[in-house]
């Protein structure tokens, strides 16, 4: 293709992007009135006076040393776990010390999976150890492990079309091509319970990440009903890739997988942190973040920048006086990684109450670089919240997604048609430490807290105090 084509092409995207983001602006421009532009324009001095506090003032870098001293102290907070309690009697008095009291926990029976041993040895062509994380619900191997030849599928489509008999008996191994987390995750939720179904004594998946230094990555996953359940694990991109290469050779591969591992159910708390609204207290605008982690690595990531970002928005705004006509409460949700127990859990007890819920957030993609919100919701509540974001251009996180199901524990509630969003970051680097021992503090990045506090701080005081509702 010449030149002069590709400059053709170049001209025709730019003029269609034009035309997109033209149509797209005079649709807000229809469904918003110039007194609402106006209002939301207004808030500007109400931004400079959180982001200067935050950013520059007094709370500067709190929010980061803040989660430097939680990680420090409890480090993983597997679902449970009395270390995960522990740290939710922390939270509540750590809140406390800021003089805000409206705080209440609701209780859940939550599961508790306990890793135990786990080891993964190649016995053939050569003896070699095989790094591992068994998937959370994993069952254990018997006593004497697992010995089999392995078989490498790459879809679930390969795996349906594959002859019983090159499954049965053996280990499968999904060596899935890595799109993004939701595609590709399926593979470590669903592929036990589908290579069962084919009669496989055993299943492993290549991590679900773009990028590994031989780090396996855990996760949850599910077994369907009727199918035998199978220990299943993730093993490392390079192992994966190792073992591919052999068996592409004509080589066998032979593994022994020993594994243990407990299932028990225990109580845990949502906890609930709410700083009063001026006029309407039983209108919500809500923040949140999820206090649970994998046992592995320490949780800084995922959640810990998340619950921060949203246990500072109450607290920043108690500091500067600042109280909206709504209430803006935070939600620490327990017991998300091993299925959004937490979440289901609070849309169960409050549904009847939903209707007071008027806009739903949630970090839990990373607290890197703020650059926007990914919104669900109908065409004007996102022409609303587009407006509101004009107001950070100036932090390069003025960016609206359109996102049907932003998040995860507040999918729970987004799906049912409140109108929601989750924090849009610059995360390119989150699934390289997402669910491994690499999910620590050096992670995180003291500048990047700040401009993530101050923007989701002073996003939720916006929608909380503004003249109107978010339509739902």
């Amino acid at each position: 293709m010449n030149i002069y084509v590709l400059g053709l092409l170049f001209i025709t995207l730019c003029l269609s992007q034009a035309k997109v983001i033209k149509e797209e602006s005079d649709t807000c421009r229809e469904l918003l009135s110039d007194e609402l532009i106006k209002e939301i324009g207004s808030y500007e001095n109400v931004r400079d006076e959180i982001l200067n506090y935050v950013i520059e003032g007094e709370f500067k870098g709190k929010t980061y040393d803040e989660l430097a001293k939680f990680v420090d102290k409890f480090g993983a907070r597997p679902s449970g776990t009395e270390v995960l309690e522990n740290s939710i009697d922390y939270m509540i008095e750590l809140t406390r010390a800021e003089d805000i009291n409206d705080i209440v926990t609701e209780e859940l029976e939550v599961p508790q999976w306990t890793r135990g041993e786990e080891r993964i040895t190649m016995l053939e062509p050569r003896v070699k150890s095989i790094s591992l994380l068994g998937l959370g619900r994993s069952v254990s191997t018997p006593p004497e492990g697992i010995t089999a030849e392995v078989v490498v599928i790459s879809d679930f489509l390969e795996l349906e079309n594959s002859p019983e008999e090159d499954i049965k008996g053996k280990i499968v191994i999904y060596d899935p091509v890595y799109t993004t987390y939701g595609e590709t995750g399926v593979y470590r939720t669903q592929g036990a319970s589908r290579a069962a179904a084919k009669g496989a004594v055993a299943s492993l998946v290549r991590s679900i990440t773009p990028f590994s230094i031989n780090s396996p990555h855990t996760g949850a996953q599910t077994y369907n009903e009727n199918v035998t359940k199978i220990p299943t694990a993730a093993i490392t991109l390079e192992d994966v890739d190792l073992i591919r290469r052999i068996t592409k050779r004509g080589e066998r591969v032979v593994l022994k997988i020993e594994m243990t591992s407990s299932y028990d159910t225990k109580i845990s708390r949502n906890t609930i942190i709410d700083l009063k609204g001026r006029e309407k207290p039983e209108s919500l605008v809500i923040v949140s973040g999820h206090i649970d982690s994998w046992d592995v690595g320490q949780g800084a990531m995922d959640d810990g920048g998340g619950i921060f970002v949203s246990w500072a928005a109450p607290v920043i705004l108690k500091r500067l006086n600042l109280q909206p006509r709504r209430t803006v409460r935070t939600i620490l949700w327990t017991a998300e990684e091993l299925g959004l127990i937490g979440a289901y859990a609070y849309e169960e007890k409050h549904r009847d109450e939903n209707h007071n819920i008027n806009f739903i957030m949630e970090s839990d993609e990373g607290t890197f670089a703020p650059l926007g919100l990914a919104v669900a919701g109908n065409q004007q509540a996102r022409c609303i919240i587009a407006e509101i974001l004009k107001l950070f251009k100036s932090i390069n996180a003025s960016t609206l997604i359109e996102d049907d199901s932003p998040g995860s524990d507040i999918a729970v509630i987004t799906n049912t048609g409140i109108p929601g969003a989750s924090l849009h970051n610059a995360n390119e680097r989150y699934f390289w430490f997402h669910h491994t021992e690499g999910d620590t503090m050096n992670v995180e990045d003291e500048h990047e807290l700040d401009l993530g506090a101050a923007f989701w701080t002073t996003v939720a005081y916006i929608i909380a105090d503004i003249s109107i509702d978010i339509p739902r």
